[in-house]
């Protein structure tokens, strides 16, 4: 999928994870010319209302939430069959690395701000 063009904006760089439901990949949003995260629901599951909606309920919370810990959501959007969010990128290692690295975050060291 890299170098793919999405909805005449985004053009795909690169696979940077991938969970039960969407695939991640870095991105450049070529108007706002910048990095951005784009969350894209799997194939299989387009079609599927029940997984539809959750994906789109996950868009609406996290553009109702504000806060320095979550990522920010520019853009929802469908091209063809693909469904996608599109976040702010952000540059280090995820938290499924950490936890497996460290095992279990204290509650504390979780909800640090």
């Amino acid at each position: 999928m890299a170098s793919e063009m999405l909805s005449n904006r985004y053009i795909i760089v690169r696979k940077v994870g991938e969970g039960g439901m969407a695939t991640v990949y870095l991105a450049i949003d070529t108007i706002l010319k910048r990095e951005v995260a784009i969350k894209i629901l799997r194939s299989d599951l387009a079609t599927d209302e029940v997984s539809l909606r959750r994906f789109q309920r996950e868009a609406m919370a996290i553009t109702s939430t504000s806060h320095p810990n979550i990522v920010e959501v520019f853009d929802v959007g469908r091209d063809g069959e693909k469904n996608y969010i599109v976040m702010e990128y952000v540059y280090g290692r995820t938290l499924k690395n950490l936890v497996r690295q460290r095992g279990v975050i204290p509650v504390d060291e979780a909800v640090k701000s």
